[in-house]
């Protein structure tokens, strides 16, 4: 029982975590009607950025950590004035087309930047297992569980209570009306994507810490992907749950069908989830309904 347990609670953390990155994918569509390809690639240029400053230049982790945060900001701002702004008031298959390519080009230059080989990135946070009677609970993702929830409360506040986030909103739902009311769309499209580059490199941080990376550590952007789309590409607090649903559910596959089946059945668990959900509810357990009148 302790042993199932652990796996759960284990399973829980990591869907947290899940649940942070899918943050990211939930900030920009909710913000500007763009499904992000390349969020897993963003999350591994702010580990190297980290790696960077922490192991090349020999910077202590208080000053590296705000230096990548920074980085990762204006890294996002840079990636909407050059590519997106552009394309405000496009379909939105041009959007996805342009995220895609971003996607291959972010990889490309990471592997020219920083090479193939395996990285170890540095210990941020402290390496030490928290132990709750039976259970061993890795330290990184139990503080990166707590970061996300708070994260995600400050979030939900910000898009819901606030003239900024609900001037986001409007935007996200079409950008000819949302100029016609005077709001600036690239303004909140800036925003956007600045914040995401934010979350991504604190989810490389709690991800990474103290493990090897290479710029195959992208993948982790897909793994989020069943949490983003079972919540709904709308919903913040849905964004949590999901993350907790999908973690739960890759830890009991783990342990009741992983034996069974020699093995890898937890990893695609997430997309069996996502892709049930999907054709029961297409716009996820919280996404909005759309209702257009014909």
């Amino acid at each position: 029982m302790a042993s199932l347990i652990g796996y759960v609670v284990n399973g829980a953390l990591a869907g947290l975590l899940y649940a942070l990155i899918a943050m990211s994918f939930v900030i920009i569509y909710r913000s500007a009607r763009v499904f992000n390809f390349a969020q897993g690639e963003i999350v591994v240029v702010g580990a190297f950025v980290v790696w960077t400053f922490m192991s090349v230049l020999d910077f202590p982790w208080w000053v590296s950590v705000p230096l990548a945060l920074g980085a990762s900001l204006l890294l996002g701002l840079f990636i909407e004035r050059l590519i997106l702004r552009p394309l405000v008031g496009e379909e939105l298959f041009a959007f996805v087309m342009v995220t895609i390519g971003l996607l291959i080009f972010i990889r490309g230059v990471v592997l020219v930047a920083w090479g193939p080989e395996v990285r170890f990135f540095p210990a941020v946070l402290p390496l030490a297992a928290i132990k709750v009677g039976p259970l061993v609970l890795d330290r990184a993702l139990v503080l990166g569980g707590a970061a996300t929830l708070v994260l995600a409360a400050i979030t939900s506040w910000f898009f819901n209570r606030t003239q900024a986030g609900l001037e986001m909103t409007a935007v996200a739902e079409n950008h000819q009306i949302a100029l016609s009311l005077g709001i600036s769309v690239k303004r909140s499209i800036a925003i956007a994507w600045g914040v995401s580059g934010v979350l991504s490199t604190l989810a490389a941080i709690i991800f990474l810490n103290g493990k090897g990376m290479t710029f195959l550590a992208s993948d982790i952007g897909f793994a989020a992907l069943p949490v983003a789309l079972l919540a709904g590409l709308e919903s913040i607090g849905g964004v949590v749950l999901g993350g907790l649903i999908v973690g739960i559910a890759v830890g009991l596959a783990a342990y009741f069908l992983d034996p069974i089946f020699q093995g890898g059945v937890a990893s695609v668990f997430p997309f069996v989830i996502m892709v049930i959900i999907l054709l029961i509810r297409p716009s996820g357990l919280f996404g909005w309904k759309t209702i257009e009148r014909i």
